[in-house]
């Protein structure tokens, strides 16, 4: 039979239990601006009478109140898992975005001072020259304004090495961080599998856990799979990085030498671990996939096609201007000069003098200007550069479309994980008004048992 003395013990429970609640949403609201956290969960179990058989007796009771089940991490796997591979896939993009708009800043076209204009200039000064082949200010304007050309033309391959040098710093930079992570991570394994044994609460480890497996989507395009003790393994394209308190080493295998400078190689990865190293198969998405596809295609196509556009317009000047003659009666020399390996960044002016200019089409032909109204439309590398800009600006319109799309798959998937795992204060001082007033109720209980208690034991059975 249920002792008179049970109804203290279930309103005590009732009284933990409800105590333990008002902590756990006074911590969650405490952590609402804490990046990574996840709210806590309180689930209540109620306390039956005696399993255990017995051979004279049974119990009569009904419960002996309620206790806590488990305060457990308010999280969806499956919406984690989505998260991470949202992430990589927003991370690849956005890496090429922000790259290929600052390229495309660069070129300042249409523009003043970009290389159309600068085209459009060289070819009036040209006609100004054949309007008045006996003026050396018209001269000086043809030599000013090819300089003006070669420059521009410069600068844009001087643009695109640089973005290139800076990828290869953040290759460098990223790999880094990812061993650092990966380092960590398998720390943190380590630390749940024995806190999971120990009956230890593993929550704010399976925060850390959960934001360094992100970084590690983010930067690579991890997959992250959990251990059956609550670790992370984590694989890159298909090849370990962290199993389980083991963590591998990221490394580039080529096209960056240990100074920063390209070895001329297509950027590739391996992870080394105690099973020796792995190369990692192409399609490395994340951040570092990002800049593996900037630096192995996409600025380098464009650096060969402003390579090919320079040489163009050197080639097809040269010809024609060593079809004239100079202001001397002798032929025309080359007008430009520029390195066969990289003729955008090395294109030049040759001529030294106004003199040079083979403006003529007849030895000594004096006012003659036959070559220098030639020069003013010997060359259709307009066309050729207004193509390779055009492919480049289309290139940069996809890949900003295509990183809006990812991004509103990305926004909400993170807006689904807020909405199951972020902190509400409404919702929390919702829980808590709950929890204090149950917690008034069982002390209400406790008062009106121990009223009853004493009348049982002190105004009953009294003898005259």
């Amino acid at each position: 039979m249920t002792s008179t003395f049970s109804s203290l013990n279930t309103a005590l429970s009732a009284l933990k239990y409800n105590s333990a609640a008002l902590e756990v949403a006074s911590g969650n609201i405490a952590n609402v601006n804490t990046t990574g956290y996840a709210r806590r969960l309180i689930t209540a179990e109620t306390v039956g009478p005696s399993t255990q058989p017995a051979m004279w007796s049974r119990s009569v009771g009904t419960g002996d109140g309620v206790a806590v089940g488990s305060i457990a991490r308010d999280v969806d796997p499956l919406l984690d898992a989505q998260a991470r591979r949202q992430h990589g896939s927003q991370s690849y993009l956005d890496v090429q975005q922000t790259s290929l708009q600052r390229v495309e800043t660069g070129f300042n076209e249409p523009g003043p001072s970009g290389v159309a204009a600068a085209i459009a200039d060289f070819r009036t000064s040209w006609h100004d020259l054949a309007n008045n082949p006996g003026s050396d200010a018209a001269r000086s304007e043809v030599l000013g304004k090819a300089a003006t050309l070669a420059s521009a033309i410069q600068t844009q391959a001087s643009n695109i090495d640089a973005e290139s040098n800076d990828q290869r710093t953040r290759a460098v930079n990223d790999v880094s961080e990812v061993n650092s992570i990966a380092t960590e991570l398998a720390s943190t394994n380590k630390a749940i599998a024995a806190a999971t044994q120990n009956g230890t609460d593993v929550s704010t480890l399976l925060d850390t856990r959960d934001q360094l497996g992100m970084r590690l989507s983010e930067l690579t395009g991890a997959t992250s799979t959990v251990r059956p003790d609550g670790g992370f393994d984590v694989s890159v394209n298909g090849v370990a990085l962290v199993s389980g308190a083991t963590a591998g080493t990221l490394q580039i295998s080529s096209g960056i030498t240990s100074t920063g400078a390209s070895d001329g190689n297509p950027l590739s990865f391996a992870i080394t671990d105690s099973n020796g190293t792995t190369t990692i198969p192409a399609g490395m998405t994340g951040e570092i996939g990002g800049v593996t596809n900037l630096l192995t295609n996409v600025l380098p196509a464009y650096s060969q096609g402003l390579d090919a556009v320079a040489q163009q317009l050197a080639d097809e000047i040269n010809t024609q201007h060593e079809a004239g003659y100079d202001a001397a009666g002798n032929p025309g020399a080359a007008f430009f000069s520029y390195d066969p390996a990289h003729p955008a960044a090395s294109l030049a002016v040759a001529i030294t003098s106004t003199s040079g200019l083979a403006a003529s089409s007849v030895p000594g032909g004096g006012l003659d200007a036959a070559n220098a109204t030639a020069m003013a439309g010997s060359t259709t590398v307009e066309s050729s550069y207004q193509q390779l800009i055009n492919g480049f600006g289309t290139q940069v319109d996809s890949i900003n479309r295509t990183a809006t799309n990812q991004q509103v798959l990305t926004t909400q998937v993170d807006s689904s994980r807020s909405q199951l795992s972020g902190v509400s204060t409404d919702e929390e001082m919702t829980a808590m008004l709950a929890s204090q007033r149950a917690y008034q109720a069982a002390s209400r209980v406790m008062t009106t048992v121990d009223s009853m208690l004493d009348t049982l034991i002190n105004h009953t059975g009294l003898v005259g």
